[in-house]
């Protein structure tokens, strides 16, 4: 499936640069750069394959590991960890929301693909976009930013939904998707600048 395979890459390329980023900004060597990378862009894949019960992707095929490596090395080269901390903190965010809605897609694809229920699907799209990254953060002794973040986990959820929806109603073409991935994109961009959250107990 075409829109499966580009959400894959878009993800995978948007969550290795945002791993980078906090590797950088947490003064880890090369190998721990490459596994916050590795964990963030594929972790959240792997779980989502384990799932549904197929063999995850990043162990059957050397693509999703090369392009990782590919991230890392342009990043290097054009010395992204130099940047101020303002400019970090926009990339960061920027890539970030970039590989939480494209991982909400091609999860919830996945879980359509297999058959699962709208309770699949919506938490099999949770698990791929926000997996990664709370393998990352945990691995870096820090409260995963799931938790914390605004409308993180939501906007996933609402994002495996709508790619339901459109499914249900015959509606899962390129056009659908890419509208569905501005939405997504554009609401996690939105919740983050205009703070939203949210209603908190206590």
């Amino acid at each position: 499936m075409v829109g499966l395979d580009i959400a894959e890459v878009i993800g995978t390329i948007a969550f290795a640069l945002s791993g980078f980023f906090v590797a950088v900004r947490d003064r880890l060597d090369l190998l721990g750069i490459f596994i916050a990378s590795f964990l963030t862009a594929l972790g959240g894949g792997i779980l989502r394959d384990t799932v549904a019960n197929r063999v995850p992707v990043t162990f059957s095929h050397l693509f999703p590991t090369i392009l990782v490596i590919l991230v890392l090395l342009v990043s290097i080269f054009l010395k992204l960890h130099y940047k101020d901390s303002i400019e970090k903190k926009f990339y960061f965010i920027i890539s970030d929301s970039i590989g939480l809605v494209a991982f909400s897609i091609s999860g919830a694809l996945v879980g359509i693909i297999v058959g699962f229920n709208v309770f699949g699907v919506i938490m099999l799209g949770l698990a791929t976009a926000v997996g990664g990254g709370v393998m990352r953060d945990i691995l870096l002794n820090r409260i995963p930013v799931l938790l914390t973040s605004e409308l993180y986990g939501s906007v996933a959820i609402i994002v495996s939904f709508v790619v339901y929806l459109c499914d249900l109603y015959g509606m899962r073409g390129y056009t659908s998707l890419s509208c569905i991935f501005f939405f997504g994109f554009g609401l996690r961009l939105l919740a983050y600048y205009k703070k939203w959250h949210l209603p908190k107990i206590g």
